[in-house]
């Protein structure tokens, strides 16, 4: 991020009304104007982190990310730059019902309205070029989605530095705090499943994790380095499960894994292997990439990845 810039994170809220989507649009208060729910980072937030958190405090809806939608840019009367990123967001009935929403000095209305309609609502041009985006997924059928996030561990101890086991490595302080900033991200995606290697360095990674969300971390031996390097890994399966299941989960491996783990994600959704799949495994350590897949169209491939940088 640019020190000059203006980052801020929102989303395309959407629900099924009446069998049509619609969006949510929000009525601003003190400017008078018509868009997408969003707001600027907070100190030490990411990017998803301000999405979820805007999108609760502008509605009053609890959501989970979704596909990423694109960036927003443009200048600000006072000559910085403001960049937005954006993501869709189905809201589930459940949350519609539980919305804490009340008129307020910064939002005096929310109001679902068709992608039509809301083409005609909203004030700002950038606006409309993210719900046309979102409009792409609903024509393509693949709005409702789930995500498998591929983790690899934070940076741990090096192998000529360790005597012991290589399963045993643990991680650097640095590596410590690479785990602790996934907490600000990844709930984003509302997480359902946490899957790691048996390795310590993978376990400790996603440790904060797990306790931050209360899901009980799965230690699965068929994403392990050891067991890739002897020929005994079991991706397949694990990958098999988890696109069965339509459940958003993080899978925590290494490095040399990361590639065969990515390869069968593509497999298993019929999605044709290019450069993109292989990028996407290609992390450093305590990186991850957010692989969307839909949750109705299982022969539809993988819809969108996207890949973020490590914290620390």
């Amino acid at each position: 991020m640019t020190s000059t810039a203006i980052y801020a994170a929102g989303a395309v809220c959407w629900r099924i009304i009446d069998g049509k989507v619609h969006v949510l649009v929000i009525h601003r208060t003190v400017y008078g104007d018509v868009t997408i729910p969003k707001g600027k980072v907070d100190p030490g937030e990411s990017l998803p982190q301000t999405a979820v958190r805007e999108i609760a405090e502008e509605t009053g809806l609890a959501v989970a990310l979704g596909v990423p939608l694109g960036v927003s840019r443009y200048p600000l009367s006072s000559g910085r730059e403001k960049i937005v990123h954006y993501w869709s967001a189905e809201v589930s009935e459940r949350a519609v019902q539980q919305s804490t929403f009340k008129p307020n000095a910064e939002v005096a209305a929310v109001e679902w309205v068709t992608i039509k309609r809301a083409r005609g609502y909203l004030s700002y041009e950038p606006d409309v070029e993210i719900l046309d985006n979102f409009a792409k997924l609903v024509d393509q059928g693949v709005t409702s989605t789930f995500s498998l996030t591929l983790l690899r561990h934070g940076k741990a101890v090096g192998r000529s530095g360790w005597t012991g086991a290589d399963a045993s490595r643990p991680l650097t302080e640095r590596g410590v705090a690479q785990a602790a900033g996934l907490v600000h991200a990844l709930p984003a995606w509302g997480l359902k499943r946490i899957v790691s290697s048996p390795a310590v360095r993978c376990v400790t990674t996603v440790a904060p994790l797990g306790a931050a969300t209360g899901i009980t971390v799965k230690r699965d031996a068929g994403i392990s380095q050891d067991a890739w390097e002897s020929g005994d890994g079991e991706v397949r399966r694990v990958i098999g499960k988890r696109v069965r299941s339509g459940k958003n989960a993080v899978l925590c491996s290494h490095g040399p894994v990361l590639p065969e783990i990515m390869r069968e994600v593509a497999l298993a959704t019929g999605t044709p292997l290019g450069s993109y799949v292989t990028d996407a495994a290609g992390l450093e350590p305590g990186a991850f990439s957010v692989v969307h897949l839909s949750a109705t169209n299982s022969g539809s491939g993988i819809i969108a990845i996207e890949t973020h940088a490590p914290r620390a």
